[in-house]
Formats: structure tokens, C-alpha cells, sequence
């Protein structure tokens, strides 16, 4: 059994990620499209691996894309929470140029701090 959580080496930095979906080329989209999916199939997680990088950045990285249908629920949240405790799901593993992964999203943001220690935190900014 995998767990679903980002780690490292060294895990010195940490924190959270957001994205928005792009609207005609997000990974359900792109998966289908170069028919490596279903249309009944859907993406519930996606990993990137970035590494290893020495002052340079050196394409391809290397992406997981966690696919199941919906195994007679009506939606993706009730099936995770319906199958929680024995969830299994497809793993498809595709080499990207950091621009091609880029592109599966409209908006994407990373925050990253030592050891995740501000993250939710409040802070203000000295002008």
C-alpha cells in the first residue's frame, strides 16, 4: 500500500500546493485525448518528481497520474470517501517537459518554507 504525500531526500523545504485546472488540457483531458483512459476514467491524484537538479534544470519530469472510475458511485468525493479504506487505483507514469506539465493547468502555486514552518501561518511585510 502507497501513500499520497510528497517527500524527498532531505525534506528541508515543505509546504502546499494549489492548482486550477486548464480548461480544455487538464490531465483527465490529456490522458483521454492520447487515449490512455477511458471516458469513464478519471483523475483523482497526480505526482511530479523534479530532480535531480544541480543549479541546472534538465527536462523530463517524470509524472503519476492516480486514475479510477467511479465504481458505482455518482461522483469522485463520495466514491474516495466510500472506498477510503481500500482504495486502488492505476498509476500511469509519463515523462514531460516542465513546460508540457506546466500546460494541465490554468493557475498553479507552490509555497515552501523550512521544514513547513510558516505554513498557515500569518505574517505581514516590511516595506
Amino acid at each position: 500500500m502507497e501513500v499520497f504525500k510528497a517527500s524527498v531526500q532531505y525534506n528541508d523545504l515543505k509546504g502546499t500546493v494549489a492548482a486550477d485546472e486548464a480548461t480544455h488540457s487538464d490531465a483527465t483531458s490529456w490522458l483521454r485525448e492520447h487515449q490512455h483512459i477511458s471516458t469513464d476514467e478519471f483523475v483523482v491524484g497526480i505526482s511530479v518528481w523534479i530532480g535531480e537538479n544541480h543549479g541546472e534544470h534538465k527536462d523530463p519530469v517524470s509524472v503519476k497520474f492516480l486514475v479510477t472510475d467511479l465504481k458505482g458511485y455518482t461522483n469522485i468525493p463520495e466514491m474516495l470517501e466510500g472506498e477510503s479504506n481500500n482504495l486502488v487505483v492505476k498509476k500511469l507514469r509519463f515523462d514531460f517537459s516542465i513546460a508540457e506539465f506546466l500546460a494541465l493547468f490554468k493557475r498553479l502555486e507552490i509555497t515552501l518554507s523550512n521544514n513547513g514552518i510558516l505554513e498557515g501561518k500569518q505574517y505581514n511585510v516590511e516595506e
